[in-house]
């Protein structure tokens, strides 16, 4: 189990207003900034976030392992502890040559980085039996509520699952799954995210496609509230940290501001 990560969290981009942007967020009440791996051309955007904020958790989401292997993620870890103790939690993925090269690299980060300060980009049974024995929790991307029950059935409940879930905050049906559709389209062309769709009972037109049912599935669209409903359906699920990560609509900060007061405290 991961204690730094609860409640609810939010995705930023990595942009020369990081400092700002991740002060703002922690000051309306979100307990964790996840920033995208693919953004991290180096760790550096993780201390930043780190140095301007106070108290929220800080998680790469997540690290891959193919760009930064161990040795930079120990150095990452040792610094974080020296700055801001307790407050990164290292999210891990994509590691070439499968399972055996994961446990390969995960032998070398434990001796540098606490299980229970770690998390594993999981979707489908075997990994998420890594990340339950090996880790601290899995994070996943593009799910559905009922894959958050299954996927909390496979995990256990001695590990945190954090589920990361897109939203574009727009009433308009067609524009929002517009902006869906610029990110979906290269994300369902990765094994791991057809895999858990055809787990969700999709068929390979509908991922081929894009279809409506798959789109909504995936991302979470609409007003305040209907937004706001669909990411506690994840923690009603068995989610214990919900990311929020935002897409078209008015924008990253805004989206994350107005979504605030009803999902912090409503």
């Amino acid at each position: 189990m991961i204690d730094a990560l609860d409640g609810y969290g939010v995705a930023l981009s990595v942009t020369d207003d990081l400092e700002a942007h991740a002060a703002a967020v922690e000051g309306w009440g979100y307990s964790a900034i996840w920033l995208p791996g693919g953004q991290l051309e180096t760790l550096e955007p993780l201390l930043r976030v780190l140095r301007a904020t106070q108290r929220v958790a800080v998680v790469p989401g997540i690290v891959p392992l193919d760009v930064h292997g161990p040795a930079a993620i120990a150095e990452l870890y040792a610094e974080a502890e020296r700055i801001a103790p307790g407050r990164l939690v290292v999210g891990i993925g994509n590691q070439a040559g499968g399972l055996a090269a994961l446990g390969r690299a995960v032998d070398e980060i434990d001796a540098t980085v606490p299980r229970e300060r770690r998390l594993l980009a999981a979707l489908g049974p075997r990994k998420l039996g890594v990340a339950r024995d090996r880790f601290g929790g899995a994070v996943t991307l593009l799910v559905n509520p009922g894959y958050t029950t299954w996927a909390r059935e496979h995990l256990g409940a001695g590990a945190t699952l954090a589920v990361d879930q897109l939203v574009v905050l727009d009433e308009d049906a067609e524009s929002a799954r517009g902006a869906a559709r610029e990110v979906l389209g290269f994300l369902v062309t990765v094994p791991g995210y057809a895999a858990a769709f055809s787990r969700m009972g999709f068929t390979e037109a509908d991922i081929r496609d894009l279809s409506d049912a798959l789109v909504d599935a995936a991302v979470a669209r609409g007003d305040v509230e209907r937004v706001v409903a669909r990411l506690r359906e994840h923690e009603a699920a068995g989610a214990d940290h919900v990311v929020v990560g935002p897409l078209g609509g008015p924008g990253e900060l805004e989206t994350l501001e107005r979504l605030a007061p009803r999902l912090l405290r409503g």
